[in-house]
């Protein structure tokens, strides 16, 4: 019995000495503390209008969202079938949310570049099935209208009917096709396509002009940011964060709940699949929520949901505990 003790416990130290090896810290790793997710500075809102919809003051939730009226679809060489609103201005849904059960998850700042669209008084357009007309109650209480399940935003840079400047904006947003899927014509054919304006959809306009940028990048890979310097970014372009309240050994995440819904996690990526950044802690981590997290030098690693485009770094210092991450892994512009 004492030498099956033995060899299961010169098992189980080997298991942890490997571990430790892959994924061995500073002594002075931060422990979380707890805290879900640190207070956020709201960005400023997008400087952009859309028709008579508004410039973006105030949240959508303190400003009645209007409703579409009778639907309409018109027909884009470059996109396809598109649904519009009756005064001819596209509609848009967002990857984030779900369409069974339906939620919507922009809200704040994100409803201001995303008006939603109010569920009352909107009529199937013709020849479309009646039945995938839908709305969903918001957590202000509101209606909102779905198609197909998926909630229906218009976007604050649409100017004029038949704009549809918000077709593949931080490869989550697209224009709706009459069954409520995506548009056929993918993340990039919009005319008009919001990725090269050089603003900031939720900010100040300090992300760079990245058309083109996304295009065949690794799963995990590096770019050079004007003010940061090299920096992470994810297979769509997009900028990757560090969480300081989370911790590298042992290997914990502070974001949850709703901590989530603002940071989503990097999915795992194979290590094959990256460019110039460190391999050393390149593991999964898996959650308490039995979602998979990818994680560099053992650090979970997410994404920002109020970066709306590539080039955005929104999520720098917000509440003095996100940061964008170095190609070793470190947290950039961090105070010492």
């Amino acid at each position: 019995m004492n030498t099956w003790r033995n060899a299961s416990l010169a098992v189980t130290a080997a298991a942890v000495l490997a571990l430790t090896t892959a994924c061995g810290q500073d002594k002075g790793t931060e422990t979380p503390n707890g805290q879900a997710v640190g207070a956020v500075n709201p960005a400023q809102p997008g400087s952009g209008g859309y028709g008579d919809y508004g410039s973006g003051a105030g949240t959508a939730e303190q400003a009645a969202a209007k409703p579409a009226g009778q639907l309409a679809v018109w027909d884009s060489k470059e996109l396809g079938k598109v649904v519009t609103d009756s005064a001819g201005f596209t509609l848009y849904r967002f990857d984030k949310d779900t369409a069974s059960p339906p939620k919507s998850n922009c809200e704040g700042e994100c409803a201001k570049t995303w008006p939603v669209v109010a569920a009352g008084g909107a009529s199937a357009a013709p020849g479309i099935d009646p039945s995938l007309i839908g709305e969903v109650t918001r957590s202000d209480g509101t209606k909102q209208l779905t198609i197909g399940g998926w909630a229906m935003y218009r976007y604050a840079k649409d100017k004029k009917p038949g704009d549809a400047k918000g077709q593949g904006v931080g490869g989550t947003w697209f224009a709706s096709a009459p069954d409520g899927k995506k548009a056929a014509g993918g993340a990039g054919g919009g005319s008009g396509s919001d990725y090269g304006d050089g603003g900031s959809d939720y900010g100040d306009g300090s992300g760079e002009q990245a058309g083109g940028e996304q295009a065949d990048l690794a799963g995990l890979s590096v770019r050079k940011d004007p003010k940061l310097g090299e920096i992470i970014v994810d297979k769509n372009g997009m900028t990757v964060y560090r969480f300081k309240k989370d911790s590298a050994w042992p290997m914990k995440s502070a974001c949850t709940g709703d901590c989530l819904k603002k940071w989503p996690v990097v999915a795992p990526v194979d290590k094959n699949d990256t460019e110039g950044i460190i391999k050393k802690g390149f593991v999964t981590f898996n959650r308490p929520d039995g979602n998979k997290q990818q994680s560099i030098d053992c650090w979970p690693i997410y994404t920002f949901s109020g970066d709306a485009k590539p080039g955005d770094t929104n999520g720098q210092g917000v509440g003095g505990t996100w940061y964008a991450v170095s190609p070793q892994g470190k947290l950039v512009g961090a105070p010492k």
